[in-house]
């Protein structure tokens, strides 16, 4: 009888030499494990470092709220939902958190999915098929790229914010298609800039094109008692807007708020919701504090607003290349190998701030991306421009 041999040699060549490439341009990621280590630490390597990576802006995954709602509802319902909630899967627990979010978002219908990435690669083909267009901003994230994609429909890309470019996408093309789907996010993880909605929601809605907004950097800590960027007043105009817990709301699972009606189709239609198993107890419980504590947040949002602002001047002040207005604070660096740089050369000061490189934003923009939670104080930033500063010194950047 013969034996395979189920060690590294299984691979087919062309992994190890891709690999290798990736290596030899910097572009290679690897998972550094961590562990909390207090107010806004994460200890990695042995030692504690200030966390500028984290998306738990909020400081919320760690709340007593958010783990006594675990823990109880973990005691009432065991660990796992036991199948997708179309099967035995749909808990009490479920409708409680949807329904805790349709109060929150002033009344509209809301969908749970397993996380944002499993949202938009649902919802995205189950509204469009090969007869059909989507529009999409250039910088939208990979899943709703990749929802496009799933879709078979036809896809153009309008340039970065620019509602002039997607109105001519729009009068171009807008009739040879039965549906349109204008996809964008609200506020852009990579840049730190925001769409301009209301001329977006305008212009999707004068044409008759489906509107999907990914709100998942905003909810929580941008908007009316964070309720994210889509106004108000506009929010029936947009078709779906998606939000994420786990970011703000410092847990897990993701969910879509709409009308009636088109939940419906989804819960018959996004394969993503119908085959997979539900979100567990303890995540729902957690979820549901979080929602609990949102009207209660005000405080720290306008910290983290304060925080950012002060981060941004600073840095702007000694001539980094910073862009947005939000509590993402990118500074560009360009070249992928000073990007590494400088995020060791701040681990070494004592921060924990990862390079983001190519292909996730375009090529020669590396940067590194500073998060900023409630978590981080004015003396932490203090600490980081110190860091920054000496940057020049250790001749990282040349600036």
């Amino acid at each position: 009888m013969s034996h395979v041999n189920v060690g590294a040699g299984l691979a087919d060549p062309s992994i190890s030499r891709e690999l290798l490439e990736y290596s030899q341009r910097g572009l290679r990621r690897d998972m550094v494990p961590r562990d909390p280590s207090g107010q806004g630490l994460v200890r990695i390597r042995g030692r504690d470092l200030l966390d500028f990576s984290s998306n738990d802006y909020l400081g919320l995954s760690r709340h007593q709220a958010l783990r006594e709602g675990a823990a109880q509802a973990l005691e009432n319902y065991g660990a796992g939902a036991g199948a997708s909630r179309l099967m035995s899967g749909d808990l009490t627990l479920h409708h409680e958190l949807e329904g805790a979010l349709s109060r929150h978002f002033g009344g509209l219908s809301v969908l749970l999915f397993g996380c944002g990435y499993l949202a938009n690669i649902g919802i995205i083909p189950a509204l469009c098929s090969s007869r059909d267009l989507v529009l999409a901003d250039r910088y939208v994230h990979a899943s709703m790229i990749d929802g496009i994609l799933l879709s078979r429909a036809s896809f153009h890309r309008f340039r970065h914010n620019d509602v002039g470019h997607l109105e001519d996408l729009l009068s171009a093309r807008r009739g040879r298609y039965r549906r349109t789907l204008v996809v964008v996010e609200s506020l852009y993880s990579m840049d730190g800039d925001c769409a301009p909605l209301a001329e977006i929601i305008e212009t999707s809605k004068r044409h008759g094109a489906m509107l999907l907004v990914d709100e998942a950097h905003a909810v929580g800590v941008l908007g009316p008692q964070g309720r994210g960027l889509v106004p108000p007043s506009l929010a029936k105009d947009v078709d779906v807007m998606v939000g994420t817990f786990g970011k703000a709301f410092g847990g897990y699972g993701a969910f879509a708020v709409t009308n009636k009606e088109m939940k419906a189709f989804l819960v018959n239609r996004a394969r993503s919701f119908i085959f997979s198993t539900a979100l567990p107890p303890a995540v729902l419980g957690a979820d549901l504090a979080s929602v609990q504590l949102m009207e209660t947040l005000d405080e720290p949002r306008m910290h983290v607003a304060y925080i950012a602002q002060l981060l941004r001047s600073s840095l702007r002040e000694r001539s980094f290349s910073v862009i947005g207005d939000t509590h993402i604070v990118p500074v560009i660096v360009g070249d992928v190998q000073k990007a590494l740089d400088l995020s060791s050369h701040l681990e070494h000061e004592g921060f924990f701030a990862r390079s983001v490189r190519p292909p996730t934003v375009p090529k020669g923009t590396a940067r590194i991306r500073f998060s900023i939670t409630a978590d981080h104080r004015e003396e932490d930033i203090q600490r980081l421009i110190r860091a920054m500063e000496h940057v020049n010194t250790a001749s990282i950047l040349g600036l």
